[in-house]
């Protein structure tokens, strides 16, 4: 989650199993879960007192959810929670989410085992495949050409961060007008902005040359494509890279949900960036998909060797392999990658070694902190060493101290946050948003649940004349009004 408005915007019948009479079985651990989902961060020994599901979906707006938990490489349970809509059919294990961003690794999946084949190769000019479309010469990119590496892993330095989609009843633009930024695409032109190989920035325009990529080598539709490579193989029966969803498969689709909970207008986006956000899943198959991963790493399969495999997983630039996101310690890593498209919200996490993973699908905007919820509850549940809720210490602050910072701090002409003192604690409210709890740290700085830090200023003559708010290395800065 990052640090934004939307992270204030998304602050503002799935009852716990019963639990049967033996004792750590998969109905009893579900229950748990559940009954109390981890938040961000907990006091230090403090007893996790979270909110059930059921009030974090409430919370989140969200009407459906899937889950699929993996123990040593199998999906060992299941479960799904809610509607595919308000008042409508519950959700099931055939219940399709489109999977946004997550489309990435499974289209990278895809990339490697066309390479394997010698129809592509991961080091040389993207252009020297690419014949529909070429990717026009940055103005001073160093003389270097873009691979097929650097699309992967996001360092090619390509224009264009994500995809808004297309909604019911608009224009779809083809794959060449979305590249060249053409209408009815509503994207600028997907290009070349520094010298690949450099750094790493997230780049789903990247994707979308690696779409070109893939068509210009097969000459086949690109869910066909998917679907023989990658989705058949790996026992993903319910999913397609169709966009829109045929009309034999709306009904198992869910109706995704804007942040206050109001139905997208028109129902679901079309995606035609189908390398970067058009999966369309159930929670079972992507789990499914990331076991596959892992098999592929320990000893290779019908899709991926295991040299490759591992390849997409070893940590490059930014945290990145070839499609995933990397994290972890040395020897027991895990890779993960979250997705976001209009009203869907989902995460997909496994680990290398050990076999374990889970996946959370949503049909809500507000469903990634949710989802993340999910996660750390699994984590606390089976005893992963990450995803765990950040423990703070808190101190004793003097009330006077307190006083001293209570006001009005404005981050631009239409956000302000409001810093009150109650009960003898301080709260933090965003424009229109619910107060929450300052938890100090230290006499000048403190956090609350969102897991953003608030770290109060002073001048020279010792008034308090702004505050920073800090998550993720990145601060945003609002002065005292």
């Amino acid at each position: 989650m990052r640090l934004s408005h939307r992270l204030f915007c998304a602050l503002i019948a799935c009852l716990p199993l019963p639990a049967p009479a033996f004792a750590q079985s998969d109905d009893v651990r579900v229950a748990r879960i559940v009954a109390n989902l981890s938040p961000n961060m907990v006091k230090e020994g403090a007893p996790i007192h979270g909110q059930t599901l059921a009030e974090a979906m409430a919370k989140y707006h969200v009407p459906g959810v899937g889950i699929a938990f993996i123990h040593k490489g199998k999906v060992v349970w299941s479960r799904n929670f809610g509607s595919v809509s308000l008042g409508g059919r519950p959700v099931t294990d055939t219940t399709l989410f489109q999977a946004g961003s997550i489309s990435k690794p499974v289209s990278a999946t895809a990339a490697l085992h066309l390479v394997q084949q010698g129809k592509l190769s991961l080091d040389a000019n993207v252009n020297g495949v690419l014949t529909t479309w070429k990717l026009p010469p940055p103005t001073d990119g160093g003389g270097k050409f873009v691979t097929l590496r650097e699309l992967l892993n996001h360092t090619a330095s390509i224009s264009v961060h994500g995809f808004p989609g297309y909604a019911a009843g608009t224009a779809v633009p083809s794959l060449t007008q979305i590249l060249d930024g053409q209408p009815p695409a509503t994207n600028p032109p997907i290009r070349i902005e520094g010298i690949p190989g450099q750094q790493w920035d997230y780049s789903g325009g990247g994707y979308l040359i690696v779409q070109q990529m893939i068509l210009d080598v097969m000459n086949r539709p690109f869910a066909d494509v998917m679907r023989d490579i990658v989705l058949r193989p790996y026992g993903m029966r319910h999913s397609t890279f169709e966009q829109p969803l045929p009309a034999d498969l709306r009904d198992q689709a869910a109706v995704p949900y804007d942040w206050d909970g109001t139905p997208i207008q028109g129902g679901a986006h079309t995606y035609p960036e189908l390398t970067a956000a058009g999966l369309w899943t159930t929670a079972s198959d992507l789990a499914r998909f990331m076991i596959s991963t892992q098999k592929a790493i320990a000893n290779g399969n019908s899709v991926l060797s295991a040299a490759t495999a591992r390849e997409m997983v070893e940590p490059g630039l930014g945290d990145w392999g070839l499609g995933f996101e990397i994290g972890g310690q040395p020897g027991h890593r895990y890779f993960w990658h979250g997705g976001g498209n209009a009203g869907y919200q989902s995460i997909a996490i496994a680990y290398e070694g050990t076999g374990d993973g889970a996946v959370v699908m949503t049909n809500g905007m507000g469903g990634y902190d949710l989802a993340n919820d999910v996660i750390r509850t699994i984590s606390r549940e089976y005893k992963w060493p990450d995803w765990q809720p950040r423990t703070v210490h808190i101190v004793r602050v003097d009330p006077t101290t307190l006083r001293q910072y209570v006001g009005i701090y404005q981050v631009d002409p239409k956000f302000s946050f409001s810093v009150t003192l109650r009960d003898g604690a301080l709260f933090i409210q965003g424009s229109n948003q619910q107060a929450m709890e300052l938890w100090p740290m230290s006499d000048r700085r403190f956090t609350f649940v969102v897991d953003v830090d608030v770290e109060f200023q002073r001048g020279a003559n010792g008034e308090v004349v702004s505050m920073d708010l800090i998550q993720n290395g990145k601060t945003i800065h609002a002065p005292r009004q």
